[in-house]
């Protein structure tokens, strides 16, 4: 089925849809789901997946999508390839998955493939990028809010020359010949069939804006500001002159180099302390930071792998909230995402910081804001006291009665702001 467009449908939107309507497609061996083909295969024997659809405006419809097509969504940890159809459904289906458990999953799919006969493999997503899939099918952000999916836009092209190859394979219309000679009907073919073949192999070119702009338009007001400096423009009279930048002898406050904006605001990292003795962990942490309410962690509580939660940081993000991303695991982290780590919650064991970059803790809290969480009345570890002013040292009342623990968490925010702030997280991030 071909969209408004005269182009095929879009795998990823198609997704994100049965996704949002909680009705996940079908895996199956035929791309028909009128025949007697099977149904509910599973991934290394399904050639298809068949999204149903069921609207007053459009009725019943059944869209049928090869687990090989390309999508959208571009793995910079692959070499800049774009993930098939089957690594990014398999994806989601470990959406709540740890990075162990998923890599598992992904070596045996590959090797039911190799069993099942078949020249193909699933790419094993890495950790940023897969949670920035899965938030994107969830609808948790916009449409044009992904770091690593292309807009429909930047995608057309290669929609166009996926119809065109589908034409061609299905021997579609012939080219039309006016320079032939109808006599030789054998030569005639012949000369058809080169053509179509010069014509498949044709790549086609973009236009003015989209090679200048690409896929996003720029904002380069930002410029205006910087030309005086550099192009040495005269300020009015008793304008005071701009002052020069100074070095700043402490390097956890000095604001780091900006990398390149992606159009996505990057989102602060906060580091948990998986230790069992900790107070705050994975399966409490966000009651106690979003709702200022500890509860203690029952014996086999859900431990989720990845959360989010959203603050409003007036003096850094006025006019919206800052999405903070909290995990206890950096074993996937890629080198550019430690910039992004804000704080660390520890109980002052140094073997919490083994596979971290800074395993040193005074050199990890110089660019991270350590955190303790004890009870009220008990001895704050020697450790923590030893590491100095990096680590912010709160305590909690024991019982049932919670109302003071609002308290401690907001001041938890309000330290972890001004030390944001003085480490250069801003209106664009850090």
């Amino acid at each position: 089925m071909a969209t408004v467009d005269g182009l095929p449908p879009d795998p990823l939107s198609l997704l994100r849809r049965t996704i949002a309507a909680n009705s996940l497609p079908i895996p199956t061996t035929d791309s028909d789901p009128n025949t007697q083909a099977q149904s509910n295969a599973s991934l290394a024997q399904a050639s298809f997946l068949v999204f149903n659809f069921n609207t007053p405006q459009e009725g019943a419809q059944h869209i049928s999508i090869p687990l090989t097509q390309t999508t959208r969504f571009i793995s910079p940890a692959a070499g800049e390839k774009p993930l098939d159809l089957r690594s990014v459904y398999f994806c989601w289906l470990h959406k709540d998955s740890t990075t162990a458990e998923y890599i598992t999953a992904v070596q045996a799919l590959n090797d039911e493939l190799r069993q099942a006969g078949k020249d193909e493999a699933i790419t094993n997503v890495v950790f940023a990028e897969k949670l920035d899939l899965n938030t994107w099918l969830a609808g948790e952000v916009g449409e044009h809010d992904s770091e690593h999916i292309k807009s429909l836009d930047d995608n057309r092209e290669a929609r166009l020359e996926a119809r065109d190859a589908a034409k061609h394979a299905a021997g579609g219309e012939d080219v039309e010949m006016r320079d032939v000679g109808g006599t030789d009907e054998v030569k005639r073919k012949e000369e058809e069939e080169r053509l179509r073949l010069i014509y498949a192999s044709e790549r086609r070119m973009g236009d003015h804006n989209t090679v200048l702009r690409g896929g996003k338009i720029q904002d380069f007001s930002g410029v205006r500001k910087y030309s005086q400096l550099f192009l040495g423009k005269t300020k009015p009279a008793g304008a005071s002159a701009p002052q020069q930048p100074t070095l700043n002898p402490n390097p956890a406050l000095r604001p780091p180099v900006k990398p390149a904006q992606s159009g996505r605001r990057l989102e602060p990292i906060i580091l948990l302390s998986p230790s069992a003795s900790s107070l705050v962990r994975m399966p409490n942490i966000k009651s106690f930071l979003d709702t200022g309410e500890y509860s203690p962690v029952m014996p086999g509580s859900d431990s989720p792998t990845i959360l989010h939660i959203s603050r409003a940081l007036k003096t850094i993000h006025p006019n919206s909230q800052t999405r903070f991303i909290l995990v206890d695991d950096p074993t996937n982290f890629r080198p550019d995402y430690w910039s992004r780590v804000v704080a660390v919650f520890t109980t002052g064991q140094t073997w919490q910081f083994k596979g971290y970059k800074w395993q040193n803790p005074a050199e990890l809290f110089s660019h991270a804001m350590g955190i303790y969480v004890g009870w009220k009345g008990e001895k704050v570890p020697e450790t923590v006291k030893g590491w100095g002013r990096g680590v912010l040292s709160v305590q909690i009342e024991k019982g049932t009665q919670r109302w003071r623990d609002r308290e401690v968490v907001e001041h938890i925010w309000s330290q972890l702001e001004i030390r944001m702030r003085a480490q250069g997280w801003g209106r664009d991030g850090k």
